[in-house]
């Protein structure tokens, strides 16, 4: 199950849509902000029930999001003992070297630019769904 951290509603569609046409083999679940992104994590509050909001076993997690950066929800993950060794992607259109720097000292698999054209974009995710054997 992937869990996509994105308060973009365009990009959220376009994520939905890339995977259906991969036929991934993960289905994809969205937090909109930092704060509801660690609620899902730790399984607390709305999705405390397990059964019906399953441990993400992969993380896409962009970085300019609401109430908590990606940052922040990144260094919260790897803080976390259960969760530190989660894989975590991170599709941001952030190009900031500072921010690319901070995001691979935190230990994400990788950094994704968003490309600004669709094509391009749904082959990125691609690469992305492909890297992690989901595509």
């Amino acid at each position: 199950m992937l869990l996509l951290v994105e308060d973009d509603e365009d990009d959220i569609r376009f994520f939905r849509r890339v995977l259906t046409k991969a036929a991934a083999k993960a289905e994809l679940v969205v937090a909109r902000d930092g704060d509801e992104a660690v609620g899902y994590l730790a399984g607390q509050g709305a999705f405390a029930d397990r059964a019906r909001h399953p441990p993400p076993t992969h993380l896409i997690l962009d970085l300019k999001i609401p109430k908590r950066s990606g940052v922040e929800v990144l260094e919260w993950l790897r803080n976390d003992a259960a969760l530190s060794r989660l894989p975590v992607a991170i599709f941001s259109s952030s190009i900031e070297p500072s921010d690319v720097a901070r995001t691979r000292a935190l230990g994400v698999d990788a950094y994704y630019v968003k490309p600004s054209g669709a094509l391009a974009l749904e082959e990125t995710v691609r690469r992305l769904l492909d890297a992690w054997k989901l595509g």
